[in-house]
């Protein structure tokens, strides 16, 4: 089987992001939040999908690039009879007004390079899932789009009559489209957008520019960073784990999930790969989502939640859709959200610890500092000895897992250190008390025999989530013990090239065939973790071969033919290549001339 890739870039401004095909057109955009609608769906069905391609007559070729340290996306057009075009693609986003704008507007703009190309637009836009055709209305330069929650309006300078009739035309000078959700664009086409453009490019710049990151695999880094940050839902500091849903994790496996949520289970690693960039303004929305959270549940939180923190994400299957290159089921919501996850509480105190320990953070900031870290231990009081579902979401299984267990752990530490902070006697008892409890659990997962952690206790199975254990230090990574828990998961779910599986047993669909790409750049930590730096650098460099054209990662990769599966680009696995290359560049920590 040929090697697949996802032939997508994305664009987005913190408010919407949209993929881009290199075939020109918008494979998917959803308005007017990351989880509405599509109103372009051509990534799960063609038809119903609806179209905004640019294309040209006859046979071509395409490039596609980003502008340089930026989230603005271009793709060349080279027209196999002659004649050559550029597509300009982006989501305006700047500081203005004492605000950052971010509209719900798409603006593509369309310059021929060589040549006089012969160019068609089409532009169909879809609602409710490609249930809802909409209704075309034709202005003076603009066309309407009636049907939908809200209108939806492109204003150009190409002659209305040739995008209603798909017509080509001769591209012999600059064309301007710009797409709006709700409020239409009534300044001047041609100057407004092109001040946009310079704006949004220099935002963009300026934003890497302000960002600490060291020279090692940089580029890859930078992409990372700015795929992550457009993954960010700034209205309420929400980051999603992706903006698509049900692109399988392997071919006909049926494990075809919504990811346009928030995961609280990653928060740790997000927050992580955000302070070693040095994007406090991020951590601080980020905080304020989790915080906004945390004192409107009674007891327990969810493994996941809404953008807006919604709590129910009631999961649907949408039948009318074909499904990305015809896999089925399509899903709209989560069953997740039912679960019980119980290393939550542990992420939320560890993401939450920076307020506390990090003096660029001003005191004032940490409120209510004694009732947030008790209601918080008070919740890893109630469910340190519960079984859950898990890191994975095993939707049938539940067990005391390690991994839940060592999270608590964690945040227990935390806990520990910020109550010693503000002097709370009391507080640090409880603590200390839940560190020792928590460590019981993991330890009860130990083999002796095989000097392993397993993935819960009484289990055989090893699960790549245990790799933690040594990156957290709750194991010294300089013991004995750690290099040989290392060794034995290494041993047992490496596959070639450096992949690695979540767990190699069955769950609820079976045995997985994909490996998971964040549980890589785990082992690509833990490796320098333990002082296996050259074997981390070899991992790692063997890991970026995994990217598609513009650098960008899924969720998934099939260790055969290194295919790329599952939701794309997944944030997750973004954040564990910027996490992998800090902890390696800090352990290299050599001059830069060398």
């Amino acid at each position: 089987m040929e090697r697949h890739t996802y032939q997508t870039g994305i664009i987005g401004n913190c408010a919407y992001l949209a993929h881009i095909n290199k075939n020109t057109n918008i494979d998917w955009l959803c308005w007017p939040r990351f989880d509405s609608t599509f109103i372009f769906g051509g990534l799960l069905d063609k038809k119903k999908g609806g179209e905004f391609s640019i294309l040209p007559d006859g046979e071509y070729t395409s490039h596609q690039y980003y502008q340089e340290n930026t989230n603005i996306l271009i793709t060349e057009i080279t027209v196999k009879s002659g004649g050559k075009y550029r597509i300009t693609d982006f989501a305006p986003r700047f500081y203005q007004n004492q605000r950052y704008y971010k509209p719900l507007m798409l603006v593509r703009k369309i310059e021929a390079l060589e040549g006089s190309p012969r160019i068609k637009v089409k532009c169909e836009p879809v609602s409710e899932y490609g249930d809802i055709k909409l209704e075309v209305n034709r202005g003076s330069n603009h066309i309407q789009y009636l049907g939908g929650n809200e209108n939806i309006r492109l204003t150009t300078n190409i002659p209305i009559s040739y995008i209603f009739e798909s017509h080509a035309f001769v591209l012999n000078e600059p064309k301007y489209m710009v797409m709006t959700y709700g409020e239409p664009l009534e300044a001047p086409l041609i100057s407004t957008t092109d001040r946009f453009l310079q704006e949004t490019v220099r935002y963009w710049q300026t934003w890497i520019k302000h960002s600490s990151i060291a020279t090692f695999y940089q580029p890859f880094v930078i992409r990372s960073a700015l795929a992550l940050k457009i993954h960010q839902y700034e209205d309420t500091g929400a980051i999603i784990a992706a903006s698509t849903t049900s692109l399988p994790e392997f071919p006909g496996s049926g494990r075809n999930w919504d990811y346009r949520y928030c995961w609280l289970r990653d928060t740790y690693y997000v927050i992580t790969s955000l302070n070693h960039i040095g994007h406090f303004e991020e951590m601080e929305k980020y905080f304020n989502y989790v915080t906004d959270i945390s004192f409107s549940e009674d007891f327990r939180y969810q493994p996941l939640y809404g953008i807006t923190g919604q709590k129910t994400l009631t999961e649907r299957i949408l039948n009318n859709l074909d499904g990305y290159m015809g896999n089925q089921p399509v899903r709209v919501g989560n069953q997740a959200y039912e679960h019980i996850q119980n290393d939550i509480y542990g992420q939320v105190l560890v993401s939450v610890l920076p307020l506390y320990t990090d003096h660029r953070f001003i005191f004032s900031e940490r409120k209510d500092s004694a009732r947030w870290i008790e209601y918080l231990l008070n919740k890893i009081d109630k469910t340190i000895d519960e079984k859950d579902a898990g890191i994975w979401e095993f939707r049938n299984m539940a067990n005391i897992h390690c991994y839940s267990n060592l999270f608590q752990w964690a945040g227990a530490c935390a806990a520990e250190k910020m109550a010693r902070t503000i002097d709370h006697k009391q507080l640090v008892r409880k603590a200390v008390s839940l560190k020792k409890r928590a460590a019981k659990h993991i330890e009860s997962c130990y083999d002796p025999k095989r000097k392993v952690y397993t993935n819960s206790a009484g289990s055989p199975n090893l699960d790549a989530s245990t790799l933690q254990l040594i990156m957290m230090n709750y194991l010294d990574p300089a013991s004995k013990r750690a290099k040989d828990h290392l060794a034995a998961l290494e041993k047992e779910l490496k596959a070639s090239n450096g992949l690695f599986y979540r767990y190699l047993y069955k769950d609820d669909f079976g045995k997985p065939k994909t490996t998971f790409l964040i549980c890589a750049f785990w082992y690509v930590e833990a490796l320098a973790a333990v002082g296996r730096i050259d074997d981390a650098l070899k991992e790692f460099e063997n890991l970026l071969q995994f990217s598609n054209h513009l650098l960008l990662f899924s969720e998934d990769v099939d260790e055969e033919n290194g295919s790329q599966w599952g939701n794309f680009p997944q944030a997750y696995s973004h954040v564990g290549l910027m996490n992998a290359a800090y902890r390696i560049a800090m352990k290299l920590d050599r001059p830069i001339f060398l």
